[in-house]
């Protein structure tokens, strides 16, 4: 994009269908509606719009009374706060009064609507965020956006320290937003600003913590937006330990090499996890879902990591004791761990193996054993383990001959 010159044609989204239907119901009797923000900054940068929400000079029961009157179902999802969501053919939007803050704490601020849409736009975080495309296509641009965004910089509006003082986790976005849109180094006064606030970040809920990092986790800078927030004392601070941003680079590198998208759960491991207790400590301080934690766990089994050294088998074995998703993620941060160039014959043999081989049902059951001998109880529970690993050991044989010598090996160690 050219930070000068026409703007792009106005996009599909905006000309016709759910969108313009709602911008004409809203936009009626002295009332404007617009579309702003991310979907405005994506359709300059040629990307699919995302979310599109709209913001508007009529008030939250107005807009609902339109809406219900249009036929679409109005959920007042943060009426008190000036916002009702509308269901448009199946589709949602986020539609928001114009609004100016009375007083802010560093977490939530207390407003009243208005009909400014400069005063609305600078409540805003970003300059490019602060954008909108009026009904007849205009673009509304109060803080030069459109120049930020070709540029590549990630600029607060107005005076960076007070805008973070309003909202702590504009400094988070910084690095998620400019990681994803931004080049070169970050704008000085914003990194300013992010590290003389940086404490107050401990005052936000884990929930909208996670969230930011897990979206700058998969920007196209993820690496780059990781070490600035460490070089700026954040990531020590929200993950509680040493990050490692190298890594990152790495994986990301892997994926690229094999057409992989980007997996936040698994980069958060190539991030900050080397053992169990590391995902652990994560869980509790990103409120991670149990899933999330389960991966990461996973991650944190240093002794049990893929490994070309150690042979077909062994990578067999991990693979039936963990499934394709958990081999899958200890195979891939362990290949961004090891330093092997990305296109490595023997690394890449072990990402493949979940594509070639399946591991097969151990073919013997506990009923199996007690027929030939073995009491019920515990020694059935040994006699198994013995034959599973004798199995293994053997490269997973399911014809008669192995799994019955293995089996009587198996009971033959179990009777001395």
């Amino acid at each position: 994009m050219s930070e000068a010159g026409a703007l792009p044609p106005l996009p599909a989204w905006f000309r016709e269908g759910p969108v313009r239907r709602l911008l004409d119901v809203i936009g009626v009797a002295g009332d404007e509606a617009r579309p702003v923000g991310g979907a405005v900054r994506n359709w300059l940068l040629g990307l699919d719009p995302g979310d599109v929400d709209i913001a508007t000079t009529a008030e939250p029961g107005v807009v609902a009374a339109r809406c219900r009157e249009a036929g679409f179902k109005v959920v007042p999802t943060g009426i008190a706060h000036g916002t009702v969501t509308v269901v448009v053919e199946g589709t949602g939007f986020e539609v928001t009064t114009l609004r100016e803050d009375v007083a802010t704490d560093g977490r939530h601020a207390v407003v009243r609507f208005g009909r400014d849409w400069r005063s609305d736009a600078a409540r805003r975080d970003f300059t490019f965020n602060a954008m909108s495309l009026t009904a007849e296509g205009a673009l509304f641009d109060p803080f030069g956006g459109r120049a930020d965004l070709a540029r590549g910089i990630v600029r607060f509006i107005g005076e960076a320290f007070a805008r973070v003082r309003e909202d702590r986790l504009r400094i988070l976005r910084l690095f998620r937003f400019h990681a994803t849109y931004g080049a070169g180094a970050l704008d000085g006064e914003a990194r300013a600003a992010a590290i003389a606030e940086r404490a107050g970040v401990a005052d936000l809920s884990r929930e909208r913590v996670r969230m930011e990092l897990m979206k700058l986790l998969v920007a196209p800078r993820a690496a780059e937006g990781a070490q600035a927030m460490a070089d700026c004392g954040l990531l020590d601070r929200i993950l509680g330990g040493v990050p490692m941003a190298a890594t990152v680079q790495r994986l990301a590198a892997i994926e690229a090499s094999l057409g992989l998208a980007a997996d936040p759960v698994r980069r958060m491991g190539a991030l900050a996890v080397l053992t169990r207790e590391d995902a652990i400590r994560l869980r509790e301080r990103l409120a991670l879902s149990n899933a999330e934690f389960r991966r990461l766990e996973g991650i944190g089994h240093g002794w049990r990591q893929p490994d070309p050294a150690a042979g077909a088998i062994a990578a067999k074995a991990l693979l039936a004791a963990t499934g394709p998703r958990g081999y899958g993620d200890r195979a891939m941060v362990g290949f961004a761990r090891s330093g092997a160039p990305t296109d490595d014959a023997g690394w890449s043999q072990l990402l493949t193996l979940p594509d070639r081989w399946k591991a097969p049902s151990l073919p013997v059951s506990g009923d199996d054993l007690m027929r030939r001998g073995v009491a019920a109880g515990p020694a059935v529970g040994r006699v198994l383990s013995a034959v599973r690993e004798l199995w293994i050991a053997a490269d997973f044989p399911t014809d008669r001959a192995s799994v019955e010598a293995i089996t009587a090996a198996a009971l033959a160690a179990e009777r001395g």
